[in-house]
């Protein structure tokens, strides 16, 4: 099983993408399970969500506390949030980062995630731009169950939008 911990803050799609990844990992044909972390957030909070992928029917129903993946929406919180926390050695670190964005020890991948919402969307939520991202740098999900979940959780018009940005990102994620 790989388990994968969102970071971002409220508003950026955080449980969304995990979601999504959740519904394009089930289109894949692999067993799937997203839930996020409520407290008392509110937009602009961190915030958490989680996802597991696996070959088995997922049982644990816990918060994920030692991920294979972390994805951050936004870098602000790689020195507030404990990102890094239980992540193994051999576990990828995702950032949406304007610039090369190193985490000492972590095998890290970084795509400017915000630019790439906003000529596409109109708007700095980066949750699909991410999720293509996540998909070029794991190769966990098949890029195209990721834009079939994305059609139908955002259909009409902004369907095609967030496919476009998860596909630029998915194209675009470097590792540092």
């Amino acid at each position: 099983m790989k388990q994968v911990r969102f970071h971002g803050r409220g508003g950026q799609g955080a449980v969304t993408a995990a979601d999504v990844l959740a519904v394009a990992v089930f289109k894949d044909g692999k067993y799937s399970q997203a839930f996020p972390a409520f407290g008392v957030e509110r937009r602009g909070a961190p915030v958490q969500a989680f996802a597991r992928i696996s070959d088995k029917f997922v049982r644990d129903r816990s918060q994920i506390y030692e991920p294979d993946y972390v994805v951050v929406l936004d870098p602000t919180l790689i020195e507030i949030a404990g990102v890094t926390e239980g992540l193994s050695k051999q576990g990828k670190l995702v950032i949406n980062s304007e610039k090369e964005h190193a985490v000492d020890g972590f095998d890290t991948y970084f795509v400017d995630a915000t630019q790439i919402a906003i000529d596409n969307l109109g708007v700095p939520i980066v949750n699909t731009a991410m999720l293509g991202a996540f998909a070029g740098a794991t190769k966990e999900v098949t890029f195209e169950s990721l834009k079939e979940a994305l059609m139908e959780r955002f259909g009409g018009r902004l369907g095609p939008k967030n496919c476009k940005a998860a596909e630029i990102a998915y194209k675009e994620v470097k590792k540092f």
